[in-house]
């Protein structure tokens, strides 16, 4: 894999990538990874029937790759964007792929409906949802990871084995939600998408995208299950008043593991990230839940805050 990274914004100036030191001009592609989550689902904004993320050159009347990112998402999909970083630049040329440097940017949003455009990651990475049905790994790409580990000079089978079960949790070794793209960097090398095998099935489950968008999106995956670890994204996905069921829902969504609820909510009040509405929402059913809202003043008392994931609730 080449992967260049970049600075999160405020390390660097957003600027235009130089060309590739070749006989060529390389073009510049901007790439948008838009979330939202809605129901306990996080969904990704997608174009071409879903085969897609919005995407677009860059052209010489963007200010600025961020301007012409935004530019080109509300003129593909009609949303125009609110929080928005840069993930990273791709730039390989060992996948089939013509020489296009892809500039890729999260974006984090709310939606009211979820319209067609919307499509769930989990319907892209089904194995990274470990909520309700875990059992995804151990079924089906365990023994086909273990078919191509057991494929290798004997040399390097150890050294398969043991990195596709710390990739994927097996024997032992804990899944880590962060990992998710190294999780499909794995199955793309072990030719079980699609995507490395020139549009056949493969082993693994999944919906399938054009060029390396799915690889992109893993990287966004990765990027905001991270992030939320460290700094108050996750109310970026959230209304401005909602319940502390709705926003471990959302966690939950994102992560794509259950959290223990009484270790969340004093993990949320120790740290101080909501205050009361005053309102209650009355469609919870039983006693109404209390509206609570984020306080966007955290952001200037301390440094690094965010929703840090308790210890996953036992199965």
């Amino acid at each position: 894999m080449s992967t260049q990274r970049h600075p999160l914004p405020g390390e660097q100036e957003d600027v235009v990538p130089e060309p590739a030191r070749n006989d060529a001009l390389v073009t510049a592609q901007l790439v948008a990874v838009i979330i939202a989550v809605s129901a306990g689902t996080p969904f990704v904004l997608t174009t071409a029937g879903g085969r897609r993320l919005p995407a677009g050159p860059l052209q010489p009347e963007h200010r600025s790759m961020q301007a012409g990112l935004r530019s080109w998402v509300e003129r593909q999909t009609g949303y125009e964007l609110g929080y928005v970083e840069q993930l990273y630049t791709f730039a390989d040329r060992d996948r089939g792929i013509s020489p296009v440097l892809e500039v890729s940017y999260l974006g984090l949003t709310t939606v009211p409906d979820v319209t067609p455009g919307w499509r769930s990651w989990y319907e892209y990475f089904p194995w990274e949802d470990r909520r309700d049905d875990p059992g995804l790994v151990a079924e089906r790409l365990e023994p086909a990871l273990a078919a191509w580990a057991e494929s290798a000079e004997p040399q390097f089978r150890e050294r398969r084995r043991l990195r596709c079960a710390v990739t994927f949790g097996l024997g032992g070794h804990p899944w880590l939600p962060g990992a998710a793209l190294e999780r499909y960097e794995l199955l793309y090398e072990a030719g079980l998408v699609p995507e490395s095998r020139g549009g056949l099935a493969g082993d693994a489950p999944g919906l399938r995208m054009d060029r390396d968008h799915r690889r992109i999106l893993a990287t966004g995956i990765a990027r905001l299950r991270a992030k939320i670890q460290y700094r108050p994204v996750v109310f970026e996905l959230l209304p401005g008043a909602f319940t502390l069921g709705r926003l471990q829902e959302s966690v939950e969504a994102i992560a794509g593991q259950h959290l223990h609820k009484q270790n969340f909510r004093r993990l949320v009040e120790q740290q101080e990230l909501v205050e009361d509405t005053g309102g209650v929402d009355p469609s919870t059913g039983g006693r109404p839940a209390k509206l609570v809202r984020f306080r966007r003043e955290i952001l200037d008392e301390r440094d690094a805050v965010g929703t840090k994931l308790p210890t996953p609730r036992a199965r």
